[in-house]
């Protein structure tokens, strides 16, 4: 099948990657030249675990090319998919400049019978808006609704074995295509399952939202456990053997962020809003989510009395989650700005998102290779982010780096009484800080 993906950010380029290695002749798209050319020499403008040796081999094998000609990708395509980002504006509705601008693309270029995806997360309707407007044009195409769930740094994976695919679409004969093209994927038993375009457009909604809502409430019960003298942990370990609740996005940590769970909220609020519906519980997800980014810095103040002026932190992790570099709506930014404000200094490292972090703070922060040169002669040492080589490292060398052996953690990657007894003050989330 030959197919077309205009948008070549987290979700297009994975998409059409991993289409394209599964025979099909993939075009992916993009307004961005710089962008393209990167791609055409090889190179990924993201960082996704897997992903650039898929890009080599199917590029070799010419089913995977890159252009900025959507004339030309359209010619022969059967099948398009608009990935472009559809980020949060002011009002907290999604922003569909860039979405609007590659259907307007489509509808110039498109043959008679394609089907047009939306991988795009778009409000509900937008499906039916963008087939009204192909109808009042002339142009006899299907309209179909695949929203996407992969998870950034598993996002490879997610998309070769899906937990499900979701189809939004009218008709017989898009729906065939679409089945025929996930056949693939979903050989195992993975369900595709089919639905109107409004159902499918909020089952991504819904989606985030729920996790979102996940993290928040246990964040929410980490900061009671705090303040009444029991263990997060402890509680954790106690509700999550409940097999109604289960264990996954239930842990304690210093808030979520990326490029989903915050905006797709705000949509879900700004949804509401136009539906004359309060939505309290998604405003106090978000709510929660924003204090909780704050935390780690009200620690900080209160261990130095209130007064970071002149100290030196050592910063562990910028990415808003391991196993990538993208750094949208990470907790490490506002705490880094808030320490910044208050006249600190800030030392970090991050194993994939250092160039992200320059491209954010500038020379405001001093982003080093080696997380133990950041540590030395620091103040405290503030951890963001749980990648692996973060969970054992050498408490011995670590301490003796540090001028005083003071540990915030925002991922409760260590046992308190074991750093106790290394000599560490042990600042973490939802156990009791050290008197």
């Amino acid at each position: 099948m030959k197919i077309t993906v205009l948008g070549t950010g987290y979700v297009g380029l994975v998409a059409g990657v991993c289409l394209s290695d599964s025979g099909n002749h993939v075009t992916c798209v993009d307004v961005d030249a710089e962008k393209v050319r990167m791609l055409q020499q090889g190179k990924l403008p993201i960082f996704e675990r897997g992903l650039e040796d898929l890009v080599s081999r199917n590029a070799r094998a010419r089913r995977l090319s890159f252009t900025t000609s959507v004339a030309e990708a359209l010619a022969e395509s059967s099948v398009v998919f608009v990935a472009v980002g559809t980020p949060q504006s002011d009002s907290g509705a999604s922003n569909l400049q860039y979405f609007d601008s590659a259907i307007a693309m489509v509808g110039a270029h498109v043959r008679p019978g394609t089907v047009v995806a939306i991988k795009s997360t778009v409000p509900v309707g937008t499906a039916d808006r963008v087939r009204e407007a192909f109808k009042a044009r002339g142009l006899a195409v299907h309209v179909v609704s695949n929203p996407e769930f992969l998870k950034e740094g598993t996002a490879v994976d997610d998309f070769l074995r899906p937990e499900r695919v979701l189809i939004g679409c009218e008709g017989d004969e898009p729906r065939h295509i679409m089945q025929d093209l996930y056949a693939p994927f979903t050989r195992s038993g993975s369900p595709l399952l089919f639905m109107s375009n409004r159902s499918a457009e909020l089952a991504k909604y819904a989606s985030n939202a729920f996790l979102a809502m996940k993290i928040s409430f246990i964040n929410e019960m980490a900061l009671v456990a705090e303040r009444c003298g029991a263990d997060i942990g402890d509680v954790r370990r106690a509700i999550t053997t409940d097999s109604r609740i289960g264990g996954k996005f239930l842990y304690p940590g210093c808030g979520y962020g990326g490029s989903c769970f915050p905006k797709d909220i705000q949509a879900l609020v700004h949804l509401g809003t136009s539906l004359e519906m309060p939505m309290e519980m998604f405003r106090a997800v978000h709510s929660v989510n924003e204090r909780q980014k704050s935390v780690l810095f009200e620690k900080m103040q209160r261990h130095f009395g209130g007064n970071l002026k002149g100290r030196t932190i050592a910063a562990w992790g910028l990415s808003f989650k391991p196993l990538t570099d993208d750094m949208r709506e990470a907790p490490s930014i506002r705490v880094i700005e808030q320490l910044l404000a208050a006249g600190a200094s800030v030392r970090a490292y991050d194993p994939v998102a250092a160039q992200e972090a320059v491209r954010i703070f500038g020379s405001r922060v001093l982003v080093q290779p080696d997380p133990y040169e950041v540590a030395k002669k620091a103040d405290a040492l503030v951890i963001f982010t749980e990648w692996n080589e973060f969970r054992s490292p050498d408490f011995e060398r670590l301490r003796t780096s540090l001028t005083a052996a003071v540990i915030f953690d925002g991922r409760n990657l260590y046992d308190p009484e074991s750093l106790r007894r290394q000599g560490f003050l042990y600042y973490s989330i939802g156990r009791q800080d050290p008197k």
